[in-house]
């Protein structure tokens, strides 16, 4: 049939999918404990916390962006049986993302104060600033520490999953979070004799968990070189074809200020809805950590798009690639509605769970049904943007997705917020409806078949 596969089909997307999503769903549920535990601190503590986060995440977005330019091509090379061209693009990876994170350690060092204080404003409900700012410091300072190790994490992760090998970087996140989970039962409260550290032990645990994990991922790459025959001599030369770096930046260069900005711009519509004071932040801190739980689905199916229809992209089978899309935009739109529902459901329970104030939980609770109304329009949204990644297509892309937010979202975002007096969750749910505008454009795109593109015969 048109949208519906064969046995063997959803065979390959599940040996596929499952491991990401269940990797990424143990990640996100230990993270929504652990900022469970965070909340017990009170909402200053977690609001410091929450502000780092999102900061944290621009940086983190910033290495997956520059890691996914890279794999456009690392992806269509594996397809090809090219163990050259994957060395060269890993080794472009290291060097790149190194090169990020010493930039972005320096970023939030010499600027932490007043990136802290743009999310920092006086609701008049007696929250202590100054304490929520200490809490946002001493958070960052310890959190700095981890960035290297995540770097190396994220470029071996994504190498191995563009082979098809998912279990390994599922495993080692898996015990990376359980490590972080225990870490801060024990550091935030001070259990089994442990001295009391409350965010200090949050970030000590998770920095721990990302050089376990960092840990694992490499010694079992290297270990394993008969299977991965392009890691064999990687480290010996740092030589990468200019033709292939000339292309990475090309079709990558989009794909980088893409991420990077499209971070940005959650940061800044996190600080323009920061503006209605800080039981605000504290409030998109628990919608976001719950929703981060379900949002799992649709980017495990958007990494699946990326490896399955990339692997035919490299093969040269493009009606191939264009039917396996198809049936797999399907599934993003029925899994979209199923999980909605079920975040649509749950969304009173979760806010319960935290001490703060009655005020963050119902505010909490309204966001969390905003995201789960809009829930299909992001997953299906998602799919058709990893679709038009694959084929290259990054500079539509950027102006698809960051431009629109940078351009639309975020000054309608502030209008809303400042001058206007809606309730915070309508404002939201306003802004969101940019999604939905561009859900419809990238359907459009993905028929009009733009994308069907082999990138790395446009190489030789």
């Amino acid at each position: 049939m048109k949208y519906i596969g064969d046995k063997r089909f959803y065979k390959t997307l599940l040996m596929v999918a499952v491991p990401m999503v269940i990797q990424n769903g143990i990640t996100n549920f230990v993270n929504l404990l652990d900022n469970l535990m965070v909340g017990q601190l009170g909402t200053e503590m977690m609001s410091g916390v929450s502000i780092i986060n999102q900061l944290m995440m621009v940086y983190a977005i910033s290495i997956f962006g520059m890691v996914s330019g890279a794999s456009i091509f690392s992806t269509q090379f594996y397809g090809q049986g090219n163990n050259e061209g994957m060395k060269h693009t890993f080794r472009f990876k290291v060097i790149s993302s190194l090169i990020i994170t010493i930039i972005w350690i320096a970023v939030f060092y010499f600027f932490r104060s007043g990136l802290i204080n743009l999310f920092l404003h006086d609701d008049g409900t007696g929250v202590n600033l100054a304490l929520a700012f200490d809490s946002a410091e001493q958070y960052l300072y310890i959190m700095l520490i981890g960035l290297i190790p995540f770097t190396f994490s994220q470029v071996y992760a994504s190498t191995l999953r563009e082979t098809g090998q998912t279990i390994l970087p599922m495993v080692a996140s898996i015990i990376a979070v359980l490590i972080n989970f225990v870490g801060n039962y024990i550091l935030i409260f001070g259990h089994f004799g442990a001295p009391k550290l409350g965010v200090a032990g949050a970030a000590i645990a998770t920095v721990a968990s990302r050089f376990v994990e960092s840990g694992i991922v490499l010694t079992w790459t290297h270990l394993n070189t008969a299977r991965f025959k392009f890691m064999i001599g990687v480290y010996k030369s740092l030589y990468v074809p200019v033709t292939l770096i000339k292309q990475i930046f090309i079709k990558g260069m989009p794909l980088l200020l893409n991420e990077t900005l499209w971070s940005v711009s959650q940061a800044m519509l996190t600080q323009a809805y920061s503006t209605r004071g800080l039981s605000a932040v504290a409030a998109f801190n628990i919608s976001g950590t719950v929703g981060n739980l379900f949002n799992v689905v649709f980017i495990s199916m958007g990494s699946a798009i990326a490896i399955l229809v990339g692997q035919k992209l490299g093969s040269g089978d493009l009606d191939g690639a264009y039917d396996t899309d198809r049936k797999l935009l399907f599934v993003s739109f029925v899994t979209g509605i199923i999980t909605g529902a079920i975040m649509f459901a749950f969304a009173p329970l979760f806010p319960k769970f935290y001490n703060t104030s009655d005020e963050v939980r119902s505010l909490a609770m309204m966001l969390l049904c905003v995201n789960a109304c809009y829930y299909v329009v992001y997953s299906v949204y998602n799919a058709t943007y990893f679709t038009l990644r694959s084929g290259g297509k990054t500079m539509l892309t950027f102006f698809f997705d960051s431009f629109s937010l940078l351009l639309i979202s975020v000054p309608f975002a502030y209008v809303l917020t400042q001058l206007t007096d809606l309730p915070l969750y309508v404002c939201f749910a306003l802004v969101q409806g940019v999604e939905a505008l561009k859900c419809v454009v990238g359907v459009i795109l993905i028929k009009k078949k733009i994308w069907l593109v082999d990138l790395v015969k446009e190489l030789s």
